[in-house]
């Protein structure tokens, strides 16, 4: 994350379905979620091989 959306605690405040929703969908997720925040996060990372897509949904999952 970036100084203004850290993604410290990420994985007391979201689910990993949560978690991988904002990878593979960051806009539908931005829109579910009211972000109004600019620029949303890029949509460059849903083409990830399932085990590296788990991989990061759990290390994200262990910042709490």
């Amino acid at each position: 994350g970036k100084t203004t959306n850290p993604l410290d605690g990420v994985g007391t405040k979201l689910s990993g379905d949560d978690i991988k929703q904002w990878i593979l969908d960051p806009k539908g997720m931005a829109a579910k979620a009211k972000s109004t925040k600019k620029p949303p996060m890029a949509a460059k990372y849903g083409s990830l091989p399932a085990a590296d897509l788990d991989a990061l949904v759990a290390y994200m999952q262990s910042l709490k």
